[in-house]
């Protein structure tokens, strides 16, 4: 990332919103930091630095922060172990990890450590502070009308008490696992457009991240079918996207 540029991109952008939220900003340059910190102060959001994965996961056990950016090359506890350990600290913490490594193998790795978004470096301004603003919507959202319990079949899904039971069994998911199955179920029966999958779960400026569903899909297939490889619940609409079918599986 050229420094010069975000911070001049920076002076240019739209008014200031001095209640964006607080990010945590970690990475081991402290070049890349400042850059950051400077950039995203400008933008109206309050930033705390982190160098190092440890430092990170000791500081979201007692401060508030509504999302984190997080690289995923580090020294010591690396970015991925960072996201998975932050992620098991505080569950709905929004992470976003920053590399430069383009690779949908490492895209998979990241999202599967729990991170919900993954944002490649050099990148543009607008699209870091679209996307930390979209995360720090949907961590301080409270919809009421979303609060019903969902029951199909054998699974039950309580998003007041943030649980999934099949058969009376709790069965853990990560944060965006119970969004994209929630917004599944309450959909059921429809075929979900991939498009509208992302832009439901992750927000207005998501679209073509197909890699993102292909992941959580398949890590949610894994917890909830009986066979996975046959699936019951979730099924692929062919060039469309993803369907939660109404039909029941049988005992």
């Amino acid at each position: 990332m050229n420094k010069e540029a975000v911070n001049k991109e920076a002076v240019n952008s739209e008014a200031v919103n001095s209640e964006q939220g607080t990010i945590l900003v970690v990475d081991d340059d402290a070049t890349t930091r400042r850059a950051l910190r400077i950039t995203l102060s400008g933008m109206g959001f309050s930033v705390v630095e982190a160098a190092r994965g440890e430092e990170a996961l000791s500081q979201v056990r007692v401060t508030w922060f509504d999302a984190v950016l997080l690289d995923v090359d580090m020294p010591g506890m690396g970015g991925v172990e960072t996201c998975r350990s932050i992620r098991h600290a505080v569950a709905r913490l929004p992470i976003l990890m920053l590399t430069v490594m383009d690779g949908e193998e490492d895209k998979v790795r990241a999202l599967d450590a729990g991170a919900d978004d993954y944002i490649t470096k050099p990148f543009q301004l607008r699209e870091l502070t679209a996307r930390l603003r979209s995360a720090v919507r949907r961590r301080n959202a409270q919809d009421t009308n979303m609060d019903a319990p969902i029951r199909h079949g054998q699974l039950e899904l309580d998003p007041v008490k943030y649980r999934l039971q099949k058969s009376g069994r709790t069965i853990h998911l990560t944060p965006k696992e119970f969004e994209m199955l929630h917004y599944l179920m309450m959909h059921a029966g429809e075929p979900i457009p991939h498009a509208r999958l992302l832009k439901s779960v992750w927000g207005p400026e998501y679209g073509n991240e197909l890699e993102y569903l292909r992941t959580f899909i398949r890590q949610l297939r894994m917890k909830i079918e009986d066979n996975p490889k046959n699936p019951r619940y979730l099924l692929t609409d062919a060039y469309v996207g993803y369907r939660f079918t109404t039909e029941q599986p049988e005992s």
